[in-house]
């Protein structure tokens, strides 16, 4: 039934790895960093309301984001906001999403999907999510979507599939390994990116974070016996205060033994850097990605340049360079140490406290 159906957005990070545009503020799932004129998190509720009605979302996000997300996604209801008082990274996440959904409904099919994410071919991309939620409707399954690699990332985890079904049970995740490892991971065949979307009954993840994470499952079923909203708002305070940060990945996918995949190729990316933004970026002929207009470059090749609106940039003599410019902040520093940018933020803060972060 379509009424069993739910979506759950996760839109709870900060987006550090694009400061100083994304802040504490105003993080990266409802910036339009890419200029399509929409916000990260509206084209990931757009990309799953053909598949799941408006009223079957949920978001999980920082209690200080709930307006925001109201003003992004004005179809949902003020109780279709699920509040976290702190951040303790998706395995939390989701228990508060399963067991929101399990005192709803039992019968309820969960989509997690993170709010941050970019999909070119969507129309694939449905597809592969309707064949997941069919098998996940019939088999005691839980399913992530697999990402057909087209390069040795570091940066990303790991899936290893089992045999050539569309639908193949994991052999094992690894995450995020070292160049060498990725590289003989591209060569073997039998491995593909975690995308960090997944599928399952709500009972099926219920019965997960009893076997894998207890602790988890003692202070979020608490949720179950809240007899007002209010007292749910005070149980999640109390479980999320209590429970210890880890991910959905670590905490259970890797321990399952009911784990499967289904790898496609729909032109997806996390969007994770100023790096991957420079790579699906119009440039120009001298692979610049700029605004189209106010920017003026000289000299500068292979560089990435984001100024506000109305603000005339002036560029010459860069070659591979990030530069972003804020109301309040300016960042200039080659493309190959972004890495760097944590650092950076840790630098500020020091010396000028939260005010830039």
């Amino acid at each position: 039934m379509e009424n069993n159906k739910y979506c759950v957005i996760m839109a709870g990070g900060i987006g550090t790895r694009f400061w100083p545009k994304s802040r504490q503020s105003m993080p990266k799932q409802f910036l339009d960093i890419l200029g399509t004129g929409k916000s990260f998190i509206r084209h990931t509720y757009e990309r799953f309301e053909k598949l799941v009605p408006p009223e079957n979302f949920l978001v999980v996000t920082n209690i200080k984001y709930k307006q925001l997300v109201l003003e992004h996604l004005p179809e949902l209801k003020e109780e279709q906001i699920l509040c976290e008082p702190i951040g303790r990274n998706t395995a939390p996440c989701i228990a508060y999403a399963a067991y929101t959904l399990l005192k709803k409904n039992p019968d309820a099919e969960m989509i997690v999907t993170p709010s941050d994410h970019m999909i070119l071919n969507e129309d694939d991309f449905r597809v592969i999510i309707r064949e997941c939620m069919e098998f996940a409707a019939g088999h005691d399954a839980m399913l992530t979507v697999g990402i057909k690699p087209t390069r040795p990332e570091t940066g990303y985890g790991y899936i290893q599939v089992s045999d050539n079904q569309i639908i193949s049970k994991v052999k094992c995740f690894t995450e995020k390994p070292n160049l060498e490892l990725a590289q003989t991971f591209i060569q073997c065949g039998e491995f593909f990116w975690n995308s960090g979307i997944f599928i399952w009954k709500v009972n099926t993840i219920i019965e997960a974070f009893k076997k894998y994470l207890p602790d988890h499952h003692q202070l979020f079923s608490a949720v179950l016996k809240a007899q007002t909203p209010e007292e749910e708002r005070n149980i999640a305070e109390t479980a999320f205060s209590e429970c210890r940060a880890i991910s959905i990945d670590y905490g259970i996918m890797e321990k399952a033994d009911n784990v499967y995949v289904r790898c496609g190729e729909f032109g997806w990316s996390d969007v994770g850097t100023w790096g991957s933004v420079y790579q699906h970026s119009r440039k120009d002929r001298y692979a610049n990605a700029i605004p189209q207009e106010g920017c003026y470059v000289y000299d500068t090749r292979s560089s990435i340049v984001s100024v506000p609106k109305d603000k005339i940039a002036i560029i010459s003599g860069l070659k591979e360079y990030i530069v972003v410019d804020t109301d309040d902040v300016l960042m200039i520093c080659p493309r190959s140490e972004e890495q760097s940018i944590k650092k950076f933020i840790d630098e500020v803060k020091y010396h000028n406290g939260d005010k830039h972060i």
